[in-house]
Formats: C-alpha cells, sequence, structure tokens
C-alpha cells in the first residue's frame, strides 16, 4: 500500500470518529499557526469553546526544537509544547503544568536550554511510535482544553526566496534556508516553500479542518507560521473544501526582518499569491493597526473576507494581544457571521 493510499484510510477512519460525536452548543474551531501567534489565538479560543484543536507548524530548526531534531530526526516539538501550555486551564493544575512544560534547564551542559516539554514529547514519540496519540496523552496529563496536532508527519525545512538579503546587491534573489533563519532575514521575503515539497499532512489534522465550524488562521510569524500551514497539499485542499467558515487573524505590528515594512493589506496579499484558490470569510484586525482601512477591506474582498476592526492589542502599548480582548472578538464573529440561533 501506498504512503498516500495509507494516509487516506487513517483520513476516512478520523473523518468517520469525527463525524460521529454529537454536535454540541458551542463551536467546533480549529487553530493552525505556530509560536507565541498561535498561543495567543489558543488562549483566547480556550474561553469561548470547548471544542478546540490546534494544526501546529513542524519546521521549526532553532533552539532546543532544532536540536533534538537533528539529533534524533523527530519533529520538531516546539511549537507543539507551547500550543499544549496555551491550552492548560486558569486553575492550579493548569498554571502548575504550563510552567513546567515550559521550563528550561539552565546549565553549563547539554540540557542546558532544553525545555521539560520538548523532551517529554519526543520520549512520549520514542514510546509509542505515533505523534497523535503521544501529543493526546501529553494534553492528558496536563489537562488540556483542546486537542494538538502537528500539521505534518514529517519535519519540514522553510526555504524562502528573499530579495535584497546582501545590502550590496538589493536587487539579486537568493534562497534563505530554516525557519529560525526565515524569520530574522535582512531583505523582502518574495515567497515561500517547504522541503519536501509534497508533505504528508496528519490525517487527524485534515481530519478536523473538514469537520469544523470555524478555522482560524493567525496571528504570528506570516512566513514561518502562517503560510507554512498552506504548503501541505492535503491540508490546503481541507481549507480549501471544508464547509466551515475562516476567520485570519492579522497582526498588530509588523514583525523584524520577516514582514518589516508590511502594511496589514500587503499581508493579505501575500498569503493570496501563497493559496490563490482559499477563500476566507472574517479578517480580524485591531482597529489601532490599520492606518488604511479601505485598502485592507479592499485586499479583505480579494479573498471574499469581510474586515472585523476590534480592539485586541493589550492597553499598555506592548504589541502583543490581550487574551480577553481577543476571545471577545472572535466569540462576536463566531455569533454574528456563524450559523443561525446561539452557540449556547
Amino acid at each position: 500500500m501506498t504512503g498516500r493510499n495509507l494516509r487516506m484510510r487513517r483520513l476516512s477512519r478520523a473523518t468517520s470518529a469525527l463525524s460521529g460525536r454529537k454536535r454540541g452548543a458551542q463551536p467546533k474551531v480549529v487553530a493552525l499557526g505556530g509560536g507565541m501567534g498561535l498561543s495567543a489565538s489558543l488562549t483566547a479560543l480556550r474561553r469561548i469553546t470547548g471544542d478546540l484543536t490546534a494544526v501546529v507548524t513542524v519546521a521549526d530548526d532553532g533552539g532546543s526544537s532544532g536540536r533534538l531534531r537533528e539529533e534524533l530526526g523527530v519533529l520538531p516539538p516546539g511549537d507543539l509544547r507551547k500550543a499544549l501550555a496555551a491550552l492548560c486551564g486558569d486553575d492550579d493544575w493548569g498554571r502548575t503544568w504550563s510552567q513546567v512544560v515550559q521550563h528550561r534547564f539552565e546549565s553549563k551542559g547539554d540540557l542546558h536550554g532544553h525545555a521539560v516539554g520538548n523532551l517529554l514529547i519526543v520520549a512520549l514519540w520514542e514510546q509509542l511510535g505515533d505523534h497523535v496519540q503521544a501529543l493526546d496523552l501529553v494534553g492528558k496529563l496536563l489537562g488540556a482544553h483542546g486537542r494538538v496536532l502537528p500539521m505534518s508527519a514529517v519535519p519540514l525545512e522553510l526555504q524562502a526566496l528573499v530579495k535584497g538579503h546582501d545590502p550590496d546587491v538589493p536587487d539579486a534573489i537568493v534562497t534563505v534556508r530554516g525557519q529560525a533563519t526565515v524569520a530574522l532575514t535582512p531583505g523582502e521575503v518574495q515567497s515561500v516553500h517547504v522541503v519536501p515539497p509534497d508533505p504528508p499532512a496528519v490525517p487527524e489534522a485534515v481530519a478536523a479542518v473538514l469537520d469544523a465550524d470555524w478555522v482560524v488562521l493567525g496571528p504570528g510569524s506570516w512566513f514561518s507560521s502562517v503560510i507554512p500551514h498552506l504548503l501541505v497539499p492535503e491540508l490546503l485542499d481541507a481549507l480549501v473544501t471544508t464547509k466551515a467558515r475562516k476567520v485570519l487573524s492579522l497582526n498588530l505590528a509588523p514583525q523584524p526582518g520577516e514582514t518589516e515594512g508590511f502594511s496589514p493589506q500587503r499581508h493579505l496579499e501575500v498569503l493570496g499569491r501563497h493559496a490563490p484558490k482559499l477563500a476566507l470569510d472574517v479578517v480580524l484586525a485591531d482597529e489601532a493597526a490599520v492606518p488604511d482601512r479601505e485598502s485592507l477591506a479592499d485586499a479583505a474582498q480579494r479573498l471574499g473576507a469581510a474586515v472585523e476592526l476590534a480592539p485586541v492589542a493589550s492597553p499598555d502599548g506592548v504589541p502583543v494581544h490581550d487574551q480577553e480582548l481577543l476571545a471577545a472578538a472572535y466569540d462576536r464573529i463566531f455569533r454574528m457571521h456563524g450559523r443561525i440561533g446561539p452557540w449556547r
């Protein structure tokens, strides 16, 4: 049996299991991304729905994740760990385990910089031989308010075409390799792709997207956390064909290096170039971070979306999302643009 046929059988089983569950009164939400951006969405979303799945990028090659990936050939666990920590509850159990899995060792030896959660996840992968089963078990231990899945079953290398990477040759376009490098690259990122170019999606992740009421993309590092999900063919097909409504949450500010100088509408244009068949329903942006509302509305309309402006930034002026404000914005969007009748 070919690898693709095996994945399709797993997808069929996963879809059947999801479809057989009784729908509750809350929206079934899938959030895609990685790093701190996804963590912000998950922390907000777990406040408004009990049916939440995170689908996480697996292209990280820096820090503890990069070392484990290089030494053991495993998926990078760091972004998966952060997602699990974000899904921990606000009670003593949740706060304690969130801190434990995020704890990093400080030493002069080989353990320096490794996160406890990374080691726990990789240990269970080796014990169980199944990415999804191991992550579900970690989630159960943490009391996570949702499920965490990798977007692909193989570790990916992110590559970017960058113009002006060398300031002495501003018009030259070069290939920059590695997510950690792409995230901080000088110059202007033109496009990104992954190696291998046709990576297998995790069937449970595809099934979750197909069964969702809402899919949330962003916020997060645009080229290294948000767009990579669109580069996994089976996952992109699911995003295009799902009956779920899709909301794209924009960042509060351009990211130095990766999207320096980008306007909010430029973010949409770049995403559209990477997935021209993908239509959106809503673009969420902080009202103070949009200097040109008409241009953003035009760019959103080209993707089939309406713009929702809401105060979602931290009131202290730091460009991070406020958990309660972001939760309120998502809740309002789900009610205004969702199905007829209340969710709960």
